[in-house]
Protein backbone atom coordinates (compact mmCIF):
# COMPACT_ATOMS: atom_id res chain seq x y z
CA UNK A 1 0.00 0.00 0.00
CA UNK A 2 1.39 3.31 -0.87
CA UNK A 3 0.46 6.82 0.83
CA UNK A 4 1.23 9.71 2.91
CA UNK A 5 -1.06 10.17 5.95
CA UNK A 6 0.10 12.08 9.57
CA UNK A 7 -1.44 11.78 12.46
CA UNK A 8 -1.70 14.91 13.93
CA UNK A 9 -0.29 16.55 17.36
CA UNK A 10 2.17 14.41 16.04
CA UNK A 11 3.91 16.82 13.52
CA UNK A 12 6.82 18.35 16.29
CA UNK A 13 7.92 15.05 16.38
CA UNK A 14 9.60 15.16 13.39
CA UNK A 15 11.55 18.24 14.27
CA UNK A 16 13.12 16.49 16.75
CA UNK A 17 15.01 14.39 14.63
CA UNK A 18 16.95 15.23 11.66
CA UNK A 19 15.44 14.62 8.16
CA UNK A 20 17.99 11.47 7.45
CA UNK A 21 17.32 10.32 10.63
CA UNK A 22 13.50 10.29 10.07
CA UNK A 23 11.22 7.97 8.84
CA UNK A 24 7.27 7.38 8.79
CA UNK A 25 5.27 4.75 10.56
CA UNK A 26 1.39 4.68 9.95
CA UNK A 27 -0.98 2.32 12.62
CA UNK A 28 -4.29 1.29 10.99
CA UNK A 29 -6.33 -2.17 11.37
CA UNK A 30 -8.33 -3.86 8.65
CA UNK A 31 -12.19 -6.10 8.38
CA UNK A 32 -13.84 -5.07 11.16
CA UNK A 33 -11.09 -4.31 13.90
CA UNK A 34 -10.53 -8.30 15.03
CA UNK A 35 -7.40 -8.78 14.53
CA UNK A 36 -5.98 -5.47 15.71
CA UNK A 37 -3.35 -3.67 15.07
CA UNK A 38 -1.38 -3.18 11.48
CA UNK A 39 1.78 -1.33 10.50
CA UNK A 40 3.55 0.52 7.91
CA UNK A 41 6.43 2.23 7.47
CA UNK A 42 7.77 4.84 4.71
CA UNK A 43 11.02 6.64 4.36
CA UNK A 44 9.42 9.64 2.34
CA UNK A 45 5.83 9.87 3.25
CA UNK A 46 4.68 8.55 -0.23
CA UNK A 47 6.14 4.87 -0.61
CA UNK A 48 4.75 2.57 2.31
CA UNK A 49 5.57 -0.87 3.04
CA UNK A 50 3.75 -2.98 5.71
CA UNK A 51 5.87 -4.39 8.61
CA UNK A 52 5.74 -8.22 9.84
CA UNK A 53 4.47 -8.63 6.30
CA UNK A 54 1.09 -7.33 6.90
CA UNK A 55 0.20 -9.34 9.99
CA UNK A 56 -0.87 -7.78 13.01
CA UNK A 57 1.53 -6.95 15.67
CA UNK A 58 -1.15 -6.52 18.29
CA UNK A 59 -4.40 -8.34 19.01
CA UNK A 60 -7.18 -6.54 20.54
CA UNK A 61 -8.06 -7.42 24.44
CA UNK A 62 -10.21 -4.66 25.20
CA UNK A 63 -14.09 -4.40 25.01
CA UNK A 64 -17.21 -5.82 27.20
CA UNK A 65 -19.09 -6.89 23.90
CA UNK A 66 -16.48 -7.50 20.59
CA UNK A 67 -12.79 -6.78 21.33
CA UNK A 68 -11.80 -4.74 18.60
CA UNK A 69 -9.33 -2.47 17.64
CA UNK A 70 -10.68 0.10 15.48
CA UNK A 71 -9.53 3.50 14.46
CA UNK A 72 -5.76 3.12 16.35
CA UNK A 73 -4.20 7.02 17.24
CA UNK A 74 -0.49 7.14 18.43
CA UNK A 75 1.12 10.21 20.58
CA UNK A 76 4.63 10.53 21.55
CA UNK A 77 4.96 11.78 24.97
CA UNK A 78 8.12 13.75 26.23
CA UNK A 79 9.93 10.58 27.56
CA UNK A 80 9.56 8.85 23.91
CA UNK A 81 6.82 6.92 24.93
CA UNK A 82 4.27 6.09 22.13
CA UNK A 83 0.47 6.54 23.53
CA UNK A 84 -2.33 4.91 21.71
CA UNK A 85 -6.01 5.01 22.25
CA UNK A 86 -8.40 2.93 19.61
CA UNK A 87 -12.01 2.20 18.91
CA UNK A 88 -12.63 -1.25 21.59
CA UNK A 89 -15.74 -1.86 20.30
CA UNK A 90 -18.78 -0.16 18.24
CA UNK A 91 -20.75 0.21 21.20
CA UNK A 92 -18.74 0.54 24.14
CA UNK A 93 -18.83 3.25 26.68
CA UNK A 94 -15.04 3.02 26.59
CA UNK A 95 -12.16 2.68 24.58
CA UNK A 96 -8.81 0.71 24.58
CA UNK A 97 -5.30 2.44 25.57
CA UNK A 98 -1.65 0.62 25.95
CA UNK A 99 1.37 2.49 25.80
CA UNK A 100 4.86 1.03 23.73
CA UNK A 101 8.91 2.07 23.29
CA UNK A 102 9.26 0.16 20.31
CA UNK A 103 6.42 -1.30 18.93
CA UNK A 104 7.37 -4.94 20.39
CA UNK A 105 6.75 -4.84 23.61
CA UNK A 106 3.42 -3.24 25.26
CA UNK A 107 2.21 -2.44 28.35
CA UNK A 108 -1.25 -4.54 29.56
CA UNK A 109 -3.96 -3.53 27.36
CA UNK A 110 -6.79 -1.27 29.79
CA UNK A 111 -9.62 0.03 29.25
CA UNK A 112 -10.55 4.20 29.75
CA UNK A 113 -13.95 4.36 30.79
CA UNK A 114 -14.86 7.96 29.15
CA UNK A 115 -18.35 7.35 28.79
CA UNK A 116 -19.20 5.12 31.60
CA UNK A 117 -20.87 8.15 33.97
CA UNK A 118 -23.59 8.43 30.73
CA UNK A 119 -25.93 5.43 31.17
CA UNK A 120 -27.59 6.69 27.73
CA UNK A 121 -24.41 7.05 25.89
CA UNK A 122 -25.02 4.29 22.86
CA UNK A 123 -20.94 4.92 21.43
CA UNK A 124 -16.99 6.61 22.27
CA UNK A 125 -15.91 6.18 18.57
CA UNK A 126 -12.11 6.84 16.90
CA UNK A 127 -10.75 8.29 19.87
CA UNK A 128 -7.67 10.85 19.39
CA UNK A 129 -4.86 11.45 21.19
CA UNK A 130 -2.21 14.46 21.19
CA UNK A 131 -0.05 15.98 23.28
CA UNK A 132 -0.39 19.15 24.84
CA UNK A 133 2.71 20.94 25.30
CA UNK A 134 1.87 24.51 26.69
CA UNK A 135 0.10 22.49 29.53
CA UNK A 136 1.81 19.33 29.91
CA UNK A 137 -0.89 16.80 29.55
CA UNK A 138 -2.49 14.42 26.43
CA UNK A 139 -5.61 15.31 25.50
CA UNK A 140 -8.06 12.16 24.28
CA UNK A 141 -11.06 12.89 22.31
CA UNK A 142 -13.58 11.24 20.88
CA UNK A 143 -17.30 10.91 19.26
CA UNK A 144 -20.24 9.69 21.26
CA UNK A 145 -24.38 9.95 20.66
CA UNK A 146 -25.94 10.75 23.99
CA UNK A 147 -30.15 10.14 22.89
CA UNK A 148 -31.79 13.65 23.72
CA UNK A 149 -29.01 16.04 23.40
CA UNK A 150 -28.63 18.34 21.50
CA UNK A 151 -32.12 17.88 19.67
CA UNK A 152 -32.04 19.98 16.47
CA UNK A 153 -29.93 17.54 14.96
CA UNK A 154 -31.52 14.28 16.35
CA UNK A 155 -32.06 11.92 13.85
CA UNK A 156 -29.00 13.92 11.73
CA UNK A 157 -27.33 10.62 10.94
CA UNK A 158 -28.05 6.25 10.82
CA UNK A 159 -28.98 4.23 13.48
CA UNK A 160 -30.20 7.57 15.27
CA UNK A 161 -26.74 8.64 15.96
CA UNK A 162 -26.39 12.48 16.84
CA UNK A 163 -22.44 12.68 17.39
CA UNK A 164 -21.00 15.38 19.18
CA UNK A 165 -16.63 15.32 20.14
CA UNK A 166 -16.19 14.80 24.07
CA UNK A 167 -12.69 14.85 25.59
CA UNK A 168 -10.46 14.17 28.44
CA UNK A 169 -6.93 14.86 29.92
CA UNK A 170 -4.33 13.03 31.43
CA UNK A 171 -0.84 13.81 32.73
CA UNK A 172 0.36 9.84 34.23
CA UNK A 173 -2.56 7.94 32.35
CA UNK A 174 -3.42 7.03 35.72
CA UNK A 175 -6.09 9.88 36.65
CA UNK A 176 -7.91 11.68 34.31
CA UNK A 177 -10.02 14.56 34.20
CA UNK A 178 -13.90 14.46 33.55
CA UNK A 179 -15.14 13.77 30.41
CA UNK A 180 -16.66 17.13 29.07
CA UNK A 181 -18.12 18.23 25.72
CA UNK A 182 -15.07 19.19 23.88
CA UNK A 183 -16.39 20.57 20.50
CA UNK A 184 -20.18 21.28 19.11
CA UNK A 185 -20.18 22.43 15.36
CA UNK A 186 -23.66 22.34 14.98
CA UNK A 187 -24.31 18.86 13.96
CA UNK A 188 -23.36 15.51 14.10
CA UNK A 189 -19.65 15.18 13.60
CA UNK A 190 -17.16 12.57 14.36
CA UNK A 191 -13.52 11.96 13.14
CA UNK A 192 -11.81 15.13 14.55
CA UNK A 193 -7.97 15.59 14.23
CA UNK A 194 -5.63 18.24 14.20
CA UNK A 195 -2.94 19.70 12.16
CA UNK A 196 0.10 22.05 12.65
CA UNK A 197 0.23 24.93 10.12
CA UNK A 198 1.53 28.38 9.91
CA UNK A 199 2.61 28.25 13.59
CA UNK A 200 -1.27 27.01 14.50
CA UNK A 201 -2.79 24.21 14.83
CA UNK A 202 -6.27 23.63 12.92
CA UNK A 203 -8.82 21.21 13.14
CA UNK A 204 -9.66 18.77 10.43
CA UNK A 205 -14.08 17.08 11.48
CA UNK A 206 -15.70 15.06 9.65
CA UNK A 207 -19.91 16.05 9.18
CA UNK A 208 -21.76 13.26 9.36
CA UNK A 209 -25.04 14.55 8.74
CA UNK A 210 -26.85 11.75 6.07
CA UNK A 211 -30.55 13.54 7.14
CA UNK A 212 -32.26 15.35 5.01
CA UNK A 213 -29.44 15.24 2.85
CA UNK A 214 -26.13 13.22 3.33
CA UNK A 215 -23.22 15.50 4.10
CA UNK A 216 -20.28 13.31 4.61
CA UNK A 217 -18.12 15.49 3.89
CA UNK A 218 -14.35 17.12 5.68
CA UNK A 219 -14.41 20.63 6.50
CA UNK A 220 -11.38 22.57 8.65
CA UNK A 221 -11.27 25.41 11.25
CA UNK A 222 -8.14 27.44 12.27
CA UNK A 223 -7.79 26.39 16.23
CA UNK A 224 -5.64 28.82 18.72
CA UNK A 225 -4.57 25.67 21.01
CA UNK A 226 -5.58 22.25 21.48
CA UNK A 227 -8.36 23.38 24.05
CA UNK A 228 -9.27 26.24 21.30
CA UNK A 229 -10.97 28.56 20.46
CA UNK A 230 -11.78 27.24 17.10
CA UNK A 231 -12.45 29.43 14.23
CA UNK A 232 -15.46 29.29 11.52
CA UNK A 233 -15.95 26.12 10.12
CA UNK A 234 -14.18 25.90 5.81
CA UNK A 235 -16.62 24.82 3.52
CA UNK A 236 -16.12 21.36 2.05
CA UNK A 237 -12.78 20.65 0.88
CA UNK A 238 -13.33 16.83 -0.22
CA UNK A 239 -15.17 16.15 -3.52
CA UNK A 240 -18.79 16.19 -3.28
CA UNK A 241 -20.76 13.18 -2.97
CA UNK A 242 -17.75 11.33 -1.94
CA UNK A 243 -18.50 9.80 1.47
CA UNK A 244 -15.18 10.47 3.84
CA UNK A 245 -14.13 9.70 7.05
CA UNK A 246 -10.77 9.07 9.02
CA UNK A 247 -8.65 12.54 8.12
CA UNK A 248 -5.08 12.62 8.90
CA UNK A 249 -2.73 15.07 7.78
CA UNK A 250 0.57 16.36 7.02
CA UNK A 251 2.94 19.18 5.29
CA UNK A 252 5.57 17.76 2.67
CA UNK A 253 7.64 20.68 1.51
CA UNK A 254 5.14 23.62 0.65
CA UNK A 255 2.42 21.48 0.61
CA UNK A 256 -0.34 20.48 2.91
CA UNK A 257 -1.92 16.77 2.46
CA UNK A 258 -4.92 15.38 3.44
CA UNK A 259 -5.37 11.54 3.20
CA UNK A 260 -8.68 10.13 4.24
CA UNK A 261 -11.05 6.85 3.91
CA UNK A 262 -13.96 7.18 1.00
CA UNK A 263 -15.47 4.38 2.72
CA UNK A 264 -18.30 3.33 0.33
CA UNK A 265 -15.71 3.23 -2.40
CA UNK A 266 -13.79 1.23 -0.28
CA UNK A 267 -10.04 3.21 -1.09
CA UNK A 268 -8.23 5.94 0.20
CA UNK A 269 -8.23 9.67 -1.20
CA UNK A 270 -5.62 12.29 -1.02
CA UNK A 271 -6.52 16.24 -1.01
CA UNK A 272 -3.25 18.58 -1.28
CA UNK A 273 -3.48 22.67 -0.56
CA UNK A 274 -0.55 24.80 0.01
CA UNK A 275 -2.84 27.84 1.58
CA UNK A 276 -5.66 25.21 3.30
CA UNK A 277 -8.22 27.27 1.28
CA UNK A 278 -7.52 26.10 -2.11
CA UNK A 279 -7.32 22.44 -2.88
CA UNK A 280 -6.53 19.86 -5.32
CA UNK A 281 -7.43 15.89 -5.62
CA UNK A 282 -4.39 14.32 -6.06
CA UNK A 283 -6.27 10.64 -5.41
CA UNK A 284 -4.41 9.53 -8.76
CA UNK A 285 -1.07 10.10 -7.45
CA UNK A 286 -0.73 7.79 -4.66
CA UNK A 287 -1.01 4.23 -4.84
CA UNK A 288 -2.64 2.33 -2.01
CA UNK A 289 -2.39 -1.47 -2.17
CA UNK A 290 -0.06 -3.86 0.16
CA UNK A 291 1.39 -6.68 -2.38
CA UNK A 292 0.33 -10.09 -0.65
CA UNK A 293 -1.95 -8.48 1.57
CA UNK A 294 -5.62 -8.34 0.90
CA UNK A 295 -7.51 -6.34 3.52
CA UNK A 296 -7.75 -2.82 2.28
CA UNK A 297 -6.38 -0.74 5.27
CA UNK A 298 -8.57 1.29 7.10
CA UNK A 299 -8.91 4.76 9.46
CA UNK A 300 -5.66 5.23 11.43
CA UNK A 301 -2.69 7.57 12.17
CA UNK A 302 0.68 8.56 10.97
CA UNK A 303 3.69 9.88 12.97
CA UNK A 304 7.64 10.38 12.31
CA UNK A 305 9.45 8.05 14.16
CA UNK A 306 13.26 7.81 14.79
CA UNK A 307 14.66 5.77 11.66
CA UNK A 308 16.20 3.88 13.96
CA UNK A 309 12.86 2.34 15.40
CA UNK A 310 11.72 1.52 11.79
CA UNK A 311 14.84 -0.51 11.27
CA UNK A 312 14.60 -2.57 14.52
CA UNK A 313 10.99 -3.47 13.34
CA UNK A 314 12.05 -4.31 9.81
CA UNK A 315 14.67 -7.11 11.28
CA UNK A 316 13.94 -10.63 10.18
CA UNK A 317 13.19 -11.90 14.00
CA UNK A 318 10.40 -8.75 13.80
CA UNK A 319 9.08 -9.85 10.75
CA UNK A 320 8.34 -13.48 11.54
CA UNK A 321 7.23 -12.73 15.04
CA UNK A 322 4.38 -14.68 16.03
Amino acid sequence: MKFHLLGLGLLAVASAFGSADTAYLFTYFTRNGEDGLHLAWSEDGYDWQSLREGRSVLPPRIGTKEKLLRDPCIARGPDGTYHMVWTSGWWEKGIGYASTKDFITWTEQREIPVMAHEPAARNSWAPEITYDETRGEFVIFWATTIPGRFPQTAGASEDELNHRIYCTTTKDFQTFTPTELFYNPGFSCIDMTFLRADGRRWLIIKDETKFPAPAKNLRLATAESVRGPFGPLSAPFSPPGLWSEGPSAIKIGDDYLVYFEAYRDKHYCAMRSRDLKTWEDVTSRVQFLFPGTPERMKHGSVMAVPRALIDQLRRPEQSHAP
